[in-house]
Parts: C-alpha cells; structure tokens; sequence
C-alpha cells in the first residue's frame, strides 16, 4: 500500500476506509462481514478508518469497535464527524462533544485522531433554494464557523478528546476556499474526486462544486485532502447497488456516465476500480476514502491501487469524455 502524507498530520495510506458502506448506507452487509471487512483493511495496509455515528445509526463506529477491542494496532489513525447546525458557541461545543463521546464509546476509544464537521459551510444570509425553513438545522454559516465552530474544536482538542480537527469541503466553493485560508485553519478537508467532479445529490447550491479549486487551495495553505466520492455513491460504477427515483441526482449521473461505462468494457476495466485508480491520481488528493460494504469489494480496489499510478494516457481518454460538470 502506498503512503503519503496528510498534511501536517501523519503517514497515510493512499485508500481510507470509510464507515458508509460498513453502516450499510450503500447497500446491504452484515455486521459479520463488516467486521471481517474492518480487519482485511488493516491486513492490506489501510491505517486510516473515517467513520460517523450517521453511519448506519452508530452501525459503523460499533463495527470498528467490535473488530479491535478498542485496541487499534499501531499506527493505525481513526476520525470521526458530526452534522451540526448554525448554534451559538456553547451550544456548538456541547452538540460536538456529545457526538465525540459516543462515538468514542461505540469505537472503545479515548480520543479521536481527527472530528470533522460534516456541515455545509455557507456565507452569511446565504439561502439554499428549497432549503430556507431548514438550513439552519444542518447547515453553518460563516460567522458560525468562525465564533463557533473553531473555537469549540480548539476546547476540544485541550479536553483531549480529539487530535485535530477537519471540514467536509461540499458548502458553497468560495466559503471553502476562505475556511482554508483562515489564520486558524483545519488539518483536513474532505472533498469531491472523482472524474465527473460531481457531488450528486449532497450539492444543495446552484453554484458549481469546484472540487479541483478546493483541492488546490488546500494544497497551497498546507491542509491535507482525503478524497471521497470516488465512484460517486455508485453512478460511476457498473451497476447501482439501490434502488433510486429516475429524477435522483446519483442516478441521472448514472446515466450521464454511460460513455464511461462504454470505455471501461473497450478497456477491459472494472468501473469501480478504475475510478478509485483515477482519483488516487488527482492532483492534490493525499488519500480516497473507500464506501466498501464487504471484503470482495475493498479487495478489487486494493488490488486495483496496487497495479500503481494510472497512466495519463488512460487519464487523457477519460477527461475527453466529457464528463466534468
């Protein structure tokens, strides 16, 4: 397994696992096989677990809890996250520190290595259309972010209960962008790679994603990037492994990929692997967090990083598809 850097964190190995296929959000598994999963992770070389308790109503976090015993080998890193709202400070480091405690409890852990806030980040007065009653209760706005959230992530690392801290990249671009260029800046953000640059059904703006801006804004002010939505919570894969509305975001873009689909039969290649092994190749993107359900899939990705860097050839035909939003 390759290793790279995560910032001003620590080695990482280039696949991360995330807790959303082990807590069944991308299909069906069971706890047995998501164990066994856990632990193949580790074997191959995986050292970096990204879990949620909103994975699978703690599913997730219990799995990773049950596979070591609360007792991780070494050198082995864990995060976790937490979906807030705009709240003023103390009631924001109350919410996070909640969420931290239990999913500590569900991992058997003590601390956390990295807690990300999972919220959107959106300027002040900003209005998502067909969000306005609700926003509030899942999104943060900027001065939120600044007189609450940082503030509350620094008492918690004094508390001890959390390493460092992140952000999930998918508010508003520009806002994103400004977070990472604050003076007090997070060690990670999670962003969008994958080949189509879309972020589905979790872009609730009407502004572009902008992944790649994110990317290389992060990578100039020094913050790791854990890439996610590799295969785009499955339109870039060969087959959808849910049942979907026609007009669902993941699913129009499954539609709209069929010419990627097309490529990989020319080509001989799984889809899944082949857009794991294209983001890992995405300029700036330290790790790719995997939303594997059981064993055989986290092994046809593993198996695909180890075949080595993709080639740009294969990387040219790709972005000729067309495909970028």
């Amino acid at each position: 397994m390759e290793i790279r850097q995560l910032g001003r964190l620590w080695p990482v190995s280039a696949l991360t696992l995330g807790g959303g296929g082990l807590g069944q959000v991308w299909g069906q598994t069971s706890r047995t096989e998501a164990i066994a999963t856990v632990r193949a992770a580790v074997d191959s070389g995986i050292n970096f677990l990204d879990m949620a308790p909103l994975y699978g109503k703690g599913e997730a976090e219990v799995v990773v809890g049950e596979a070591f015993d609360g007792q991780l080998p070494d050198g082995v890193h864990i995060s976790s996250k937490c979906m807030v709202g705009t709240l003023e400070p103390a009631a924001m480091l109350e919410k996070m520190e909640r969420s931290i405690i239990r999913s500590l409890k569900s991992m058997r852990r003590e601390r956390l290595d990295t807690f990300i806030l999972h919220s959107q980040i959106l300027p002040d007065g900003y209005q998502l259309s067909g969000h306005e009653e609700t926003q509030h209760t899942w999104t943060v706005n900027w001065s939120c972010y600044q007189q609450s959230v940082i503030p509350a992530m620094e008492q918690l690392q004094k508390k001890g209960l959390i390493a460092d801290w992140g952000i999930t990249g998918v508010g508003l671009p520009s806002t994103i962008r400004d977070a990472l260029s604050l003076p007090v800046k997070p060690a990670v953000v999670q962003v969008i790679a994958n080949l189509m640059d879309s972020a589905g059904g979790i872009r609730r703006f009407d502004e572009a994603a902008e992944p790649r801006r994110i990317i290389a804004c992060a990578k100039e002010q020094g913050v790791a990037v854990m890439g996610i939505r590799a295969v785009q919570a499955g339109a870039l894969t060969a087959a959808m492994d849910r049942v979907l509305a026609a007009d669902d975001a993941e699913q129009l873009d499954f539609a709209r990929a069929q010419p990627w689909r097309e490529l990989c039969l020319e080509l001989n290649e799984n889809p899944a692997v082949l857009a794991h092994r294209y983001a890992l190749a995405m300029a700036g993107v330290d790790t790719v967090v995997l939303g594997v359900k059981n064993r055989q899939e986290q092994a046809q990705i593993v198996d695909g990083h180890n075949l080595g860097p993709l080639d740009p050839d294969t990387i040219a035909r790709i972005d000729s598809l067309g495909l970028r939003r």
